[in-house]
């Protein structure tokens, strides 16, 4: 992280005991009325003595924690059994299991070279001459 983007252009290139010991309007975003707000509100007039408050450490503990916390077992049980219940809603967008029982075509069907046989005509009228010789040897 580059130090500069963080201290006003009073601060840039000094170093981190200077900025240290430096008011907190150094910092960039907090400003002249914030730096009076910490003042009234907490008693620090530095960046140290912002750094070093308890609330500032324990915040940070915390977010920093809680980013690693383990989830509780009864939150994971339930996590668990939304994730199932999302699984079954949408069953179709999972791969096809080898072992449910799905027969697999190993050889596709013969079929029609559509280039030569525009929709099966061909076919159909193979069909066709083949009942009409039924029918008529049949009568």
């Amino acid at each position: 992280m580059n130090i500069d983007t963080v201290v006003g252009k009073d601060y840039l290139g000094k170093c981190f005991r200077d900025l240290a010991d430096a008011p907190i309007s150094a910092l960039n975003g907090i400003g002249e009325e914030g730096a009076q707000a910490l003042q009234q509100a907490f008693g620090v007039t530095t960046v140290r003595e912002l750094a070093n408050l308890n609330f500032i450490k324990w915040a940070s503990a915390i977010a920093t924690l809680a980013a690693e916390e383990q989830m509780l077992p009864q939150d994971k049980a339930k996590e668990e059994l939304l994730d199932d219940a999302v699984e079954m809603t949408f069953p179709a967008s999972d791969p096809i299991s080898v072992d449910a029982g799905i027969t697999r075509i190993e050889v596709s069907p013969d079929k029609v070279d559509a280039h030569t046989d525009h929709q099966h005509a061909g076919k159909i009228e193979e069909c066709t001459a083949n009942g009409k010789k039924k029918e008529a040897a049949a009568q």
